[in-house]
């Protein structure tokens, strides 16, 4: 006697941390381990300042070159006594936030750019790679450091400024992807159904994108902080006395013999955090790809 299963069952939306791409990315060590440093460093950064007893502007002439551990002060005191790690924290609100946020202006200016030129392919997409390699042909550093070098260097603009230097890899990402999704079945039923192009290039084919967006976003945020520190340890990236890991390093480059923990301590935090987000990325890529087996 055969059954017949009941053709409208509804299922349950599948648990996202319980479906084999969450399991291979848990099982990635490195990757776990970037997430637990970015945890920490984020809790820090934003709970740190409020724990600790000293502002990161308050001025004690007498306890500067403190070290480590001594005065209250767990990382020690700049040349002015300011506490180190008050300034730290601060910086790496700052750092982080510039960070993320260059991030999510690359992804939305590679993502648009990219779609555009995979979808349509032709002259739209010759004319958008050669204004995309015209931009690569620039090393990104030295385009970095023109624009900053001409523009008043606040948070705000070193976030936008880096940000239009990085997005061109994204692009060529995504149209890659998109011009290999664009002759799938269900493209071809979407144009079938008359959708606009709109509509199947941001709501079918963008979808499916997603994966290699996703994996470059998180190395896009690591070589952001990268940058910004770079910029800010060169002197033209964020200005004292605002405090960003950068500028900590380039205010502590003097005092490398007799202070070293003034630059040890900000160049540990950039370390870990670059280090960490390309984990993650690492991560991310290994278990959104089906074929690899991380076990």
């Amino acid at each position: 006697m055969s059954t017949v299963a009941p053709a409208n069952l509804d299922l349950p939306p599948e648990n996202w941390w319980r479906s084999r791409t969450a399991r291979r990315f848990r099982r990635h060590r490195l990757a776990m381990f970037g997430v637990v440093m970015i945890a920490v460093l984020t809790i820090a950064c934003v709970l740190g300042p409020y724990v600790l007893p000293y502002d990161q502007l308050f001025i004690d002439l007498r306890a500067r070159f403190a070290p480590p551990m001594t005065g209250g002060h767990i990382f020690g005191t700049d040349p002015l006594g300011r506490d180190v790690a008050a300034r730290l924290f601060h910086a790496g609100r700052i750092s982080l936030l510039v960070g993320f946020c260059a991030m999510l202006i690359s992804i939305v200016i590679g993502t648009v750019i990219g779609v555009l030129s995979g979808y349509y392919g032709g002259r739209v997409d010759a004319a958008l790679m050669r204004f995309t390699d015209a931009f690569l042909s620039f090393p990104s550093i030295f385009l970095l450091l023109a624009l900053a070098a001409f523009i008043r260097p606040d948070p705000l603009m070193i976030t936008v400024i880096i940000a239009v230097t990085t997005w061109m890899e994204v692009a060529r990402i995504v149209s890659t992807e998109v011009r290999s999704l664009r002759e799938r079945d269900f493209i071809l039923a979407a144009r079938m159904l008359g959708l606009s192009n709109r509509w199947i290039m941001f709501r079918e084919l963008l979808p499916n994108a997603i994966g290699p967006i996703i994996v470059a976003a998180t190395l896009t945020v690591a070589r952001a902080i990268l940058l910004e520190a770079y910029v800010s340890f060169l002197g033209y990236g964020i200005q004292p006395p605002l405090p960003s890991w950068g500028n900590m390093l380039n205010g502590a480059q003097q005092y490398l013999g007799s202070a070293p923990w003034l630059a040890i301590v900000p160049g540990i935090a950039i370390t870990l955090a670059v280090t960490s987000f390309n984990f993650i990325g690492d991560g991310l890529r290994d278990a959104l790809d089906a074929r690899s087996d991380l076990s």
